[in-house]
């Protein structure tokens, strides 16, 4: 069974850094989508950043260029979402997700409807 468990959210002042971490289980797929998306209250989910592992291609929404890097570390099976220069506007819970029909050629990664698998989230709080 497929298990997607994210960690690295918390609080920190605009400006500041987090990296997120999404580590998987019983998934080994080396050359796939893997996806970062970000659900604010009241908002629809958002797909911040993809990349397809194998090739290291990766896709980024605009509000987040220059800002956040997508990676990935297939020894530990995880991806990674190192976020500078936070804005007040990046504040939602986080979810990685992998798995399902997500192709690069369909959104570069970034496509919520596509994935198959999900993690529980992670609190990104950037106050100003």
């Amino acid at each position: 069974q497929v298990q997607l468990a994210e960690s690295g959210g918390g609080s920190v002042q605009a400006g500041g850094s987090l990296r997120l971490s999404c580590a998987a289980s019983g998934y080994i797929n080396r050359r796939d989508c893997w996806g970062w998306f970000r659900q604010a209250p009241g908002k629809e989910r958002e797909g911040v950043a993809g990349i397809l592992t194998g090739f290291d291609f990766t896709s980024y929404d605009d509000s987040v260029k220059g800002r956040f890097t997508i990676s990935r570390d297939d020894a530990k099976n995880t991806i990674y979402l190192e976020m500078n220069s936070l804005k007040p506007e990046d504040t939602a819970v986080y979810y990685c997700a992998a798995g399902g029909r997500a192709t690069w050629s369909r959104g570069g990664c970034r496509r919520s409807e596509d994935y198959e698998y999900w993690g529980q989230g992670t609190q990104v709080t950037v106050s100003s």
